[in-house]
């Protein structure tokens, strides 16, 4: 799927076309205030104040309709530069606009780009004239904050998105149209795979067979990780604030963490695994002999997250992360990182995701450590980036508090792209937490500390995993493998039975549905439901005792001995095809 921001053209078409839909929003709610437009990945949104009047979806088409006349009209996109007085009497019945000129820095050059008789604050650039923004469509509306504060008052915002032709909008819509199909919502609810409760928002429910794919997740993680030559560490949900403030996390995160008192002490639910990763490495002595010491930890962490932004699996306020913490001298870093990214390599290509590297550099603001450490660290891990021979991009000013980091982006099967893999490397919080190691000359010094996610939230994997597939998982992580379906219960059922048994012996998942109703209904919902192999026993598998298949998404079936049907899917569960 397209990201408009890594499209010179397109970016500037959306950010015109957001000026069009906003000009005719105005003539049809002539009360309406603006507040910003950007261009974002997905096209464009306006937020908007109507004043007590709300704009749906249907209302849509009649907003096309205007921006279709705006267009036609074909006024040129005009820019101008005008004083801070010049704005603010230009704007002078505008609360929003107001509000953003007044903030601008004195030596802020400001321009307005204006259209027919619309005209508002922008940095631009856009089209040279509406003419061009022909191929343009609202998709949805939703309440967003002013400022994104909550206790400020709550805007509507109208998202939408532009192309150069009829063709790229019609492709892109059917993408969006497969999207809503994949939904990992719908599907979560139709394929019972977890739930949310009013009682808990952003806490995910895993259902039964949810639990199956993570237990297969869970143990295809460990084995990777034993392989590789982790150990493995279970760190407390719960932790007292002097940890917090020792590590930093206080200072820089404290709006997003859940905190209690206990024993008149003031705690926190831990936002993060590595505090507690910190402890686990003091808790004994260390030599430069046992590095590189790598130490992975499935750590279930919470968040607070504004309500308005949870999104089932994908923005929540519980979930586990496969964090790792990685302790060596500063020679291995370069080994450590490139072994990671095989190990990334590795795991990625098990799911068919292809990726992409950023590198995500100092925050401008909130960050930990001297600024020479930081410019090392990331001339570091960039160099090593280079030394795999993968391209990659600067994401400036996006690394976590505590360090530069390397962020794999995957692309899933309809080509969109979700951040979950991370390599942060750290020379701040073995700094804080005082952690040291025995060097050969029997000194004490300062490990490098990496820290490491490769599916990153476990929830937010699954949800990803979910729309990949659109809900038919390969056989090795779907909740019901094989459903055997007899024609008859009278003459075919006790045969059912024996398959099952024999093939539950070899441990796949089946079942038998041998519910009083018709074959083709049974059919159609295993087919639903995306079993990978649904089996059709009647009077002839009794007979010879083979078995009639039938594979998810088709509708022809095949004959088996059942020798060969076990090679078959052993081969491909254990292969993970």
């Amino acid at each position: 799927m397209i990201n408009i921001l890594e499209n010179e053209r397109l970016a500037t078409l959306n950010h015109s076309a957001a000026h069009v839909m906003a000009q005719a929003v105005k003539r049809l709610y002539p009360q309406a205030n603006f507040w910003v437009g950007p261009v974002i990945t997905s096209g464009f949104y306006y937020d908007i104040d109507l004043h007590g009047e709300v704009i749906s979806e249907e209302d849509f088409p009649k907003i096309e309709r205007e921006m279709k006349k705006i267009q036609k009209d074909g006024k040129r996109i005009t820019r101008a530069e005008i004083s801070k007085a010049e704005a603010l009497e230009l704007f002078a019945n505008d609360p929003y606009k107001i509000d953003l000129i007044e903030n601008l820095p004195e030596d802020e050059v400001i321009s307005t780009y204006k259209q027919g008789e619309f005209v508002d604050l922008c940095r631009g650039p856009h089209v040279d004239t509406v003419k061009e923004v022909r191929y343009v469509k609202l998709l949805k509306v939703s309440g967003a904050y002013w400022k994104g504060d909550a206790n400020n008052k709550q805007l509507q915002r109208v998202y939408g998105i532009a192309f150069d032709s009829q063709e790229e909008l019609d492709a892109h819509l059917n993408l969006l149209e497969e999207a809503l199909k994949r939904d990992h919502r719908k599907l979560g609810r139709e394929l019972d795979l977890f739930m949310i409760s009013e009682y808990a928002p952003g806490h995910p429910f895993y259902l039964n067979n949810g639990m199956i794919i993570r237990k297969e997740l869970e143990d295809f993680w460990h084995a990777k990780h034993v392989a590789a030559d982790y150990e493995f560490i279970k760190t407390p949900t719960m932790l007292n604030k002097s940890l917090w403030e020792l590590s930093g996390h206080w200072d820089n995160y404290e709006n997003n963490m859940y905190t209690t008192v206990v024993d008149d002490q003031q705690y926190a639910i831990k936002p993060m695994n590595c505090p507690g990763g910190m402890l686990v490495y003091k808790n004994s002595m260390h030599s430069y002999r046992d590095f590189p010491l790598r130490v992975a930890e499935l750590g279930h962490v919470h968040r607070y997250e504004a309500s308005g932004a949870l999104s089932g699996l994908f923005r929540v306020r519980s979930f586990t992360q496969d964090d790792a913490h990685i302790f060596m001298t500063k020679s291995m870093i370069e080994s450590e990182i490139i072994k990671l990214i095989d190990l990334i390599d590795e795991i990625y290509s098990v799911f068919d995701f292809e990726y992409r590297i950023e590198l995500s550099t100092r925050p401008e603001d909130k960050f930990i450590g001297e600024i020479a450490d930081w410019d090392e660290s990331e001339a570091i891990l960039e160099e090593v980036i280079k030394k795999t021979g993968k391209e990659y991009k600067i994401n400036a000013g996006d690394g976590a508090f505590y360090g530069p980091k390397i962020d794999f982006q995957i692309k899933d099967s309809l080509g969109r792209e979700w951040q979950c893999g991370t390599i942060q490397l750290d020379m701040n919080l073995p700094e804080r937490f005082d952690l040291t190691y025995i060097d050969e000359h029997g000194e004490r010094i300062r490990p490098i500390m990496l820290h490491r996610a490769i599916f990153g939230s476990f929830e937010r994997f699954f949800g990803i995993l979910i729309e990949h597939f659109a809900g038919a998982f390969p056989l090795w992580l779907a909740p019901k493998q094989i459903e055997i379906i007899p024609v008859n219960n009278t003459y075919h059922l006790e045969y059912s039975n024996e398959l099952k048994a024999q093939l539950e012996a070899l441990g796949f998942r089946v079942s038998v549905d041998s519910r009083d109703e018709k074959l083709g209904y049974r059919l159609r919902e295993a087919q639903m439901m995306k079993v990978p192999y649904q089996l059709i026993i009647g009077d002839k598998e009794v007979e010879s005792k083979n078995i009639n298949v039938r594979k998810y998404g088709s509708r022809d079936q095949e004959i088996f001995e059942i020798a060969d049907f076990v090679t078959l899917i052993t081969d491909e569960k254990n292969n993970k095809k």
